[in-house]
């Protein structure tokens, strides 16, 4: 978790400077005092404290996420797994309005998903991966990325002449990096820029 150590008269005085600071509400912050400073007579008196964020990343991504929903009028069900000790999270939702929060090509997914990773990212220094799917979107995605792969795959390194796939997110060229890897009749790259990059895939030179 994030820490910051702040010199203050009161607790509330340390309380508000350690929300500016780390950029979260009071409430998620704990106090822990490091030394103090008695002034003369009494006057001017200050004290250092630690402050540390108190809060739980799965579940507070869990309700995050419920709050969202919840304003858009959406009903969900909610599940949750942890990896790595809690620095990666995995987040399934099943709605009534799947297709709605998936978007077109996911891309309503993925705002999503950035918007979640972004919140919880305020709480910590550590790199946390966060993931959110919806209505198995993201599971029926891999499959269908999985068989892309390895079907152009077989037609590069019987033709030896490169194919450039659509478009895709960062998401799904790494599943197809990641499929492909090792492979020794072909390789992977990537070409341009924002929402244009895409992959290809080529023969390995031996």
């Amino acid at each position: 978790m994030k820490r910051v150590e702040i010199e203050a008269r009161t607790d509330q005085e340390a309380l508000k400077e350690a929300s500016k600071i780390l950029n979260i509400a009071e409430d998620y912050i704990d106090l822990a005092i490091v030394k103090e400073k008695k002034g003369l007579l009494g006057l001017g008196s200050v004290t250092t404290y630690l402050a540390t964020p108190n809060v739980n990343l799965v579940t507070a991504g869990k309700e995050y996420l419920e709050k969202i929903l919840l304003n858009l009028g959406i009903e969900c069900k909610t599940e949750f797994r942890t990896l790595d000790g809690g620095m990666q999270i995995f987040y399934s939702l099943e709605t009534e309005e799947n297709s709605l929060l998936i978007g077109k090509d996911g891309r309503n997914l993925q705002a999503l998903q950035f918007v979640l990773r972004t919140y919880l990212s305020q709480f910590t220094d550590s790199k946390i991966i966060v993931n959110l799917d919806i209505g198995g979107y993201h599971r029926n995605r891999v499959k269908q990325l999985e068989i892309l792969a390895t079907k152009t795959a077989k037609e590069v390194a019987k033709t030896k002449i490169a194919v450039k796939l659509d478009p895709m997110n960062s998401y799904e060229r790494r599943v197809i990096h990641t499929k492909l890897a090792d492979w020794k009749d072909v390789e992977t790259i990537s070409e341009g820029e924002g929402q244009d990059r895409s992959l290809i895939i080529k023969p390995k030179k031996k």
